[in-house]
This record gives C-alpha cells, sequence and structure tokens, in this order.
C-alpha cells in the first residue's frame, strides 16, 4: 500500500510528462549558484538541445558525463536559475546524504527514446 502522504496520480495524467533519453553534450561549472552545481547541455535527438542546472557535483566530474546517457523531463516550462535558464530536469535518485545519482538507460539508446 501507498503511504499516505504520497499524492496519486491519475494515468492520463503521467501520459503527459514527457520523460525522454538524452546524450550530454556539454558540461560546464555553474559558478553563480550558492549550491555547487553544472550548466548541462543534452541532445534529445529529434526534441532538439535542451540545457539544465544539476547539483551533481559530489559524484560526478564534468569530463565523466559528457557523452553519457541520461533521462530527464522535457516538457516542464524553462526555470531561472541565477543567470541561467533550465530547460529540462535531469533526474536522479536522491541519496540520504544528498548526493544524486544519476539514472539513465542500461543499453544505449535512440536519444529521444521515450520512457515509460
Amino acid at each position: 500500500m501507498i503511504d499516505s502522504s504520497i499524492s496519486t496520480l491519475k494515468w492520463d495524467e503521467f501520459q503527459k510528462v514527457e520523460i525522454r533519453v538524452g546524450t550530454v553534450l556539454n558540461v560546464e561549472i555553474f559558478k553563480e549558484v550558492r549550491n555547487p552545481a553544472y550548466k548541462i547541455t543534452v541532445d534529445f535527438g529529434e526534441y532538439g538541445k535542451l540545457k539544465s542546472s544539476a547539483q551533481i557535483t559530489k559524484l560526478y566530474n564534468p569530463n565523466d558525463i559528457i557523452g553519457k546517457q541520461v533521462i530527464a523531463v522535457i516538457n516542464f516550462p524553462p526555470k531561472q536559475i541565477a543567470n541561467f535558464m533550465s530547460e529540462c530536469l535531469i533526474l536522479g535518485a536522491v541519496a540520504e546524504n544528498k548526493e544524486v545519482i544519476l539514472i539513465h538507460p542500461e543499453r544505449k539508446v535512440k536519444n529521444g527514446t521515450r520512457i515509460g
């Protein structure tokens, strides 16, 4: 049974969430933010190249994630973070100590592949 503090989601609501696979093209240190983060550009194939801010600096160096495939929500409205516009949300598991572990496909797939 689901914990009562978790709100339920209808199937048609879930279907509206565009969760797609993309390949990391570029990673820069995001110097203008309080909490350490990277500015990341991800290629989602036919859905374009989108930018994101990600607080994944505890476990990942920029060169470790360039070329890596990640999972992201691509249909949130853009969000201003400091002087940067984040266009997608890269997904990860948040550990007890707030370290973020990136979620990625087990095998390489086409950029833009839908997660469902």
